[in-house]
C-alpha cells in the first residue's frame, strides 16, 4: 500500500503544478489502492471545469490553436489544464509527445499545466490515462482541454470525456468529405475551418461542412453545431471560438443536457473498461451492476465490478 503517498484533493487545489504532476504520477503507478480510487472519485463529486476536447487530423494546426485558446482564457483570467494526447509507434512503442514544445505556454506560470502522454495501444484516439487526468484537472481548473491523436471513425472518444468537442477541418484537404464518409458528423459541438485565409479553398471547405451538416435533423432545443472559420496563426477568428464555446457551456447548464452527458458518459467508460477487459461475456455478466450505476462514483464503481468478475 502506497497511501501515505497520495496527496489529497485539497492539497491537489493548492500545490500548483508539482502537486498535480506528482499527482498524475501516482495514480498511473498505483491505479488500483483504494486510497487513489478516493481521490478520484472526491475529484469526481468535485468537478467545477469546462472539459473542451479539440480533435482534428495531423497538420490541421491544433496547437496553434490551442496556443491562441490559451492566450485568451488565461487573459480573462481563467486556469486552464491541457492533456495532449500524441500517437504511439508501432514499431518502437514510443510517442514523439512534442506538444510540450509547440505550446507557447509560460513555464512560469502556475495556472497553466500541460501533460503530454501517449495513446499506446489504444484505438479511440486517448491514453489510458486521459480520464483520471481529466478527472483531477477539472476539479482545480476553470477550464480543461483536451487534444487527441486525430479523427475518424475509431478515434471519437473525446466525445465521452468532454463536455464541447471541437472538430478542426484543414481547406483543400477533403476532410469534409472524409467526416461525411465516417459517420461521425453528430459528434463535434462546434466545427472550425483552420487556416481560413486559404480563400477560396476555405470558403469551399465550410460550405462543405455546412451542406452535410443541413443533412441531420435537429429537434426543436436541440443544440445547433456552428461552422466557423479562423486563423490561429493571425489570430482571426478566435474570439468568436472561444464565445461558442462558453454559449455551449452556457447552453448545457441551461437545458441540463450537461449534467446528462456527463452521466451518459459515465456509463460508457464502465462499459467500456468491462468490455476491454473482459469481452462482451464479462459485459453480460456485469449488466445489471452497470445498469444501476450513479454519477459520483465511476472508480469505485470500476473497482467493485473488477472484484466481482475476476471471481
Amino acid at each position: 500500500m502506497v497511501t501515505r503517498e497520495i496527496p489529497s484533493l485539497a492539497a491537489l487545489c493548492t500545490g500548483g503544478k508539482a502537486e498535480m504532476a506528482r499527482a498524475l504520477a501516482v495514480v498511473e503507478q498505483y491505479r488500483e489502492d483504494p486510497a487513489v480510487i478516493a481521490l478520484l472519485d472526491a475529484a469526481w463529486q468535485a468537478a467545477r471545469a469546462h472539459v473542451v476536447g479539440l480533435t482534428g487530423p495531423p497538420g490541421v494546426g491544433k496547437s496553434t490553436l490551442i496556443n491562441a485558446l490559451l492566450k485568451i482564457w488565461r487573459g480573462q483570467g481563467r486556469s486552464v489544464g491541457v492533456i495532449a494526447v500524441d500517437p504511439t509507434s508501432r514499431r518502437s512503442g514510443g510517442a514523439l509527445l512534442g506538444d510540450r514544445t509547440r505550446l507557447a505556454a509560460d513555464p512560469g506560470d502556475d495556472k497553466i499545466f500541460v501533460r503530454s502522454m501517449a495513446a499506446r495501444d489504444r484505438l479511440g484516439g486517448l491514453a489510458a490515462l486521459t480520464l483520471p487526468a481529466m478527472v483531477l484537472m477539472r476539479a482545480v481548473n476553470d477550464v480543461v482541454l483536451i487534444e487527441t491523436v486525430g479523427v475518424g471513425q475509431s478515434e471519437t472518444d473525446v466525445a465521452n470525456v468532454a463536455d464541447t468537442v471541437i472538430f478542426c477541418i484543414q481547406p483543400g484537404s477533403g476532410d469534409s468529405l472524409q467526416f461525411m464518409k465516417a459517420g461521425i458528423m453528430e459528434t463535434p459541438h462546434i466545427m472550425v475551418v483552420t487556416k481560413f485565409d486559404m480563400q477560396p479553398a476555405a470558403r469551399r471547405a465550410r460550405a462543405d461542412v455546412e451542406g452535410a451538416l443541413g443533412l441531420s435533423e435537429v429537434r426543436e432545443g436541440e443544440w445547433l453545431t456552428p461552422v466557423l472559420g479562423l486563423s490561429a496563426a493571425r489570430n482571426d477568428g478566435i474570439d468568436e471560438l472561444t464565445a461558442e464555446v462558453d454559449r455551449h457551456w452556457e447552453w448545457l447548464a441551461r437545458t441540463g443536457e450537461g449534467a446528462r452527458a456527463r452521466e451518459r458518459q459515465t456509463h460508457q467508460w464502465l462499459e467500456d473498461m468491462v468490455c476491454e477487459q473482459f469481452g462482451r461475456r464479462g459485459l453480460a455478466r456485469a449488466r445489471v451492476e452497470l445498469d444501476a450505476q450513479t454519477v459520483g462514483c465511476p472508480f469505485a464503481g470500476r473497482a467493485r465490478l473488477i472484484a466481482r468478475l475476476e471471481k
